[in-house]
C-alpha cells in the first residue's frame, strides 16, 4: 500500500499557502509513512545534499580508502561566504573526521569545499542511491556566485527521499552501520534547530546526548526562498525520520520566511506529540 492510498497517522498542520511543499515522515522501525504531503516532489534543498557527501566520507573511511586522519588543506579558489566557521579560525589545515564535523555541525560551506573534491561529487551520488534517494543529489560546491554554466542550486530532493535517507541512517543497513554511525554523529552537532526541530527543546550548542529524553540529528538547508530540515528524532521507546522542504519566489514573497519556519515549527510539535503518546 502506497503512502497516497493509506490513512495518514499525524495531521499535519495547515501549510502557507504560495509555498512549493514536499513533507515525509516515518517510523523508523517499522518504515510506514505516517504522514506526507507532496512528497515526491523534487526541490531545491539548499545545504541538504551535503548530507550525501558525508555519507560518502563514511563509507570511503570504513571500506580503508580513506584515513580518517588525513590532513586536508583549504586553497584560495575553495573560499566561499555564509555558513560555517573555519573561514574565521587561522588554521589552513584539518582532519578530515574535522572537517567532516564542521559541515555536520554549522554547514560549512568551506570545509564542504575542501572535502568535495577529495571525495567526489559522483561518490555524493553513489551514497545518495545506497541510501534509496534517486531523485536527490548534490549538485556542485558551494558558490557565492552561480553563473548560467554552474548549477543553478546546490542540491536538490524529495521528502520521500530524504526521509527514507534518514530511516537508513539511523538503522545502519544501506551504508553499514559503523558508517552510518558516523553520519549520525557528525549530524548529532548540528547547531540548526531553527526549523522542524525547533519544536523539540533542545539546546542547539548541546545536544549530542539525550535531553529530556529526546535525541535528535538532522541536516538543514537554508537559501533565498528554500528551507530544508531533515532528521531523526527518538525517545527511548519511539523513533521517527522527518523530511520538511519548502520553496517559494523569495522576490516576489520576500515577507515568506517567517510564515514557514512557523510552519516548520508547528510540524514538529506534530512529531513530538506523537513521540510523547
Amino acid at each position: 500500500m502506497t503512502a497516497e492510498t493509506s490513512v495518514p497517522q499525524i495531521a499535519l498542520p495547515a501549510l502557507s499557502d504560495g509555498v512549493a511543499w514536499s513533507v515525509e515522515i516515518r517510523d523508523v522501525a517499522s518504515g510506514a509513512t505516517l504522514a506526507w504531503h507532496a512528497a515526491e516532489r523534487v526541490l531545491p534543498t539548499a545545504s541538504v545534499g551535503k548530507m550525501f557527501l558525508l555519507a560518502a566520507t563514511a563509507v570511503a573511511i570504513e571500506s580503508g580508502t580513506l584515513d580518517p586522519h588525513e590532513p586536508l588543506t583549504r586553497a584560495r579558489d575553495d573560499d566561499v561566504a555564509d555558513s560555517g566557521i573555519w573561514q574565521h579560525l587561522s588554521t589552513p589545515t584539518l582532519p578530515v573526521t574535522d572537517v567532516c564535523t564542521l559541515i555536520g555541525s554549522v554547514s560549512d560551506n568551506l570545509a564542504t569545499n575542501v572535502l568535495l573534491p577529495r571525495i567526489g561529487l559522483d561518490a555524493s551520488h553513489v551514497a545518495a542511491d545506497l541510501l534509496d534517494a534517486r531523485d536527490s543529489r548534490l549538485l556542485d560546491k558551494v558558490r557565492d556566485h552561480r553563473g548560467s554554466e554552474d548549477p543553478q542550486t546546490l542540491s536538490v530532493g524529495s521528502a520521500r527521499d530524504l526521509a527514507g535517507a534518514a530511516v537508513a541512517i539511523e538503522v545502519g543497513t544501506s551504508l553499514g552501520a559503523s558508517a552510518s554511525r558516523r553520519v549520525r554523529s557528525w549530524l548529532g552537532t548540528s547547531v540548526d534547530l531553527s526549523m522542524v526541530a525547533s519544536a523539540f527543546g533542545l539546546d542547539p550548542l548541546a545536544h549530542s546526548a539525550p535531553d529530556a529524553e529526546i535525541r535528535l540529528w538532522n541536516k538543514t538547508g537554508t537559501d533565498a526562498g528554500i528551507l530544508a530540515d531533515v532528521g531523526v528524532v527518538s525517545t527511548a521507546g519511539d523513533a521517527l525520520a522527518y523530511a520538511v522542504v519548502a520553496g517559494w519566489d523569495h522576490q516576489t514573497q520576500p515577507d515568506l520566511r517567517d510564515d514557514v519556519l512557523a510552519d516548520m515549527h508547528a510540524v514538529g510539535v506534530r512529531i513530538r506529540e506523537r513521540l510523547a503518546a
